[in-house]
C-alpha cells in the first residue's frame, strides 16, 4: 500500500531532523530526476521524497501524468513520500490512483527564524506596478507615455481609460492583470508601447520580453515554464527568469501568434489567476502587472488564430497603423536628441555643429514605413557625420 504524508511548513525542519536521526534520507523529485540519481539509490538506505515540486508541473502538463504514474511503481519499499499540506488537495485528485492513502506527519510544530523561513516566490514589494502609484505618479507616468510613444493617439487615450478603470478593481480584487493585444504590420510601434511602459514606471533593470517566435514547437511550453522534471537541464524555464529580472510589473509577449496550442493554454491560467507558475511549482504573484502581447497577425485573422477563451481574456484588443509623416519627424527629432546626449555622456563632447539639424534634413521620413528602418537610417547617418 503506497502512503503519502503531508507536513506543514511549521512542521518541516522539525520533521526532517527527526528522520534523519532516524536514518532517512531527504530528497526532492525534481533534484533526484535532474540528477538522474534514480537508477542509483541505495536499496539498503531509507528515504523520504518530497513531492511538492511536481504538482504544478503536472497541473500544467497533465499530458504527463501517465509517465509520472509509471515512475512510481518503479520505487522500491525503501521509499517514503511527502508533500507540503498547501497542495494536499490538488495531490490527492491528481495522484488518487497512485497512493491509497494520505496522512499527515506527526511532528510538533517548529519555531520559524529568519534563517529558516520561506521566502516568497514574488517579489512584488519590490517591483512597481501602475497599481502602487499614488495620483501624482500616476499623472507624471502618462505625461512621460504620453512623451515618448509617438502617434496612436486614440491608443493613448484608450489606454488612460483603461489603466484607471484596473487600478479600481484591481483594489477590489476582480480583476488581476491588465492584458494588451496589439496587431499591427511589423515596426508600426506595438513593441514601443511595452518599452514605454517600461521606461515611464522608471525602471532600472531589463525588459522582462519573451519572443514567441521561439516557442512554436510541440515542446515550447517545456522552456517557457522550466523542462518536465527528469530532463537533464530542467530549471525554471524563461518566463520566471525574465520577470525575476525586471524591477517593474510589465511582460511583453513577442510574436504571440506563433506559440503552441499548449502556450496558449497556459497563458489562459496565468490571466485569470494572476499567477506564473513554473515546472518546479515555485509562483509568481503577478498580481497588479501589464501584459503586453504583439502580434503581426490582421484583425481578421485574430478571431481564426486565437480561441475564443483567450481572446475574451484580452482587455485591449487594437490595431496599430503606420504612423503618419509629422509622427514620424517628432520621432526623428526625439532620437538624433537622444543619441547626441548619450555620445556626450559616453564618448566625447567633441561633436560638429549643429548636427542635429543636419541630420534631421538629411532624412525623408516619408520613404520609411517601418520604425525600425527609420531608426537605423537614424543611426547611420549619425555614424557618418561622427566619422566625417
Amino acid at each position: 500500500m503506497s502512503k503519502l504524508f503531508f507536513y506543514t511548513k511549521n512542521q518541516f525542519f522539525n520533521f526532517k531532523s527527526d528522520q534523519t536521526t532516524a536514518g532517512f534520507e531527504f530528497l526532492s523529485m525534481s533534484q533526484l530526476l535532474s540528477s538522474q540519481k534514480i537508477n542509483n539509490l541505495d536499496v539498503y538506505q531509507q528515504y523520504y521524497i518530497d513531492i511538492s515540486s511536481m504538482v504544478g508541473f503536472v497541473k500544467a502538463n497533465d499530458s504527463q501524468l501517465f509517465n509520472f504514474e509509471q515512475l512510481f511503481n518503479s520505487f522500491g519499499e525503501n521509499i517514503s513520500f511527502i508533500c507540503d499540506k498547501a497542495y494536499e488537495k490538488d495531490i490527492k485528485y491528481i495522484f488518487r490512483y497512485i497512493f491509497d492513502e494520505f496522512s499527515d506527519v506527526e511532528t510538533e510544530s517548529d519555531e520559524i527564524t529568519d534563517e529558516v523561513q520561506e521566502i516568497p516566490a514574488t517579489k512584488s514589494s519590490s517591483v512597481k506596478k501602475i497599481t502602487d502609484l499614488d495620483d501624482a505618479e500616476l499623472d507624471l507616468f502618462f505625461s512621460n507615455f504620453d512623451a515618448r510613444l509617438y502617434g496612436h493617439e486614440r491608443f493613448k487615450e484608450e489606454f488612460k481609460e483603461l489603466v484607471t478603470s484596473f487600478r479600481v478593481f484591481n483594489k477590489l480584487g476582480e480583476h488581476k492583470i491588465l492584458s494588451l493585444f496589439l496587431m499591427g504590420d511589423s515596426g508600426v510601434g506595438k513593441t514601443e508601447v511595452a518599452r514605454t511602459i517600461h521606461k515611464a514606471l522608471g525602471s532600472q533593470a531589463k525588459l522582462a520580453k519573451i519572443n514567441f517566435g521561439n516557442y512554436s514547437s510541440h515542446d515550447a511550453l517545456n522552456s517557457l515554464i522550466g523542462s518536465p522534471l527528469g530532463y537533464i537541464g530542467s530549471d525554471g524555464g524563461e518566463l520566471l527568469k525574465r520577470v525575476n529580472e525586471s524591477d517593474v510589473g510589465l511582460i511583453l509577449i513577442d510574436e504571440f501568434e506563433k506559440a503552441d496550442n499548449a502556450v496558449f493554454n497556459y497563458f489562459l491560467d496565468v490571466l485569470e489567476n494572476g499567477k506564473i507558475v513554473n515546472s518546479q511549482a515555485d509562483e509568481y504573484d503577478v498580481n497588479g502587472y501589464i501584459i503586453v502581447f504583439t502580434s503581426n497577425i490582421t484583425k481578421e485573422n485574430f478571431k481564426s488564430k486565437i480561441s475564443p477563451e483567450l481572446r475574451s481574456r484580452f482587455d485591449y484588443k487594437g490595431v496599430f497603423n503606420l504612423l503618419t509623416d509629422e509622427d514620424k519627424k517628432k520621432f526623428v527629432h526625439f532620437r538624433v536628441n537622444q543619441i547626441i546626449a548619450k555620445y556626450r555622456e559616453f564618448v566625447s563632447a567633441d561633436i560638429p555643429d549643429r548636427l542635429h539639424d543636419v541630420i534631421v534634413s538629411e532624412i525623408n521620413v516619408s520613404q520609411f514605413k517601418n520604425m525600425r528602418d527609420l531608426n537605423k537610417k537614424i543611426k547611420d547617418t549619425f555614424v557618418a557625420h561622427i566619422k566625417s
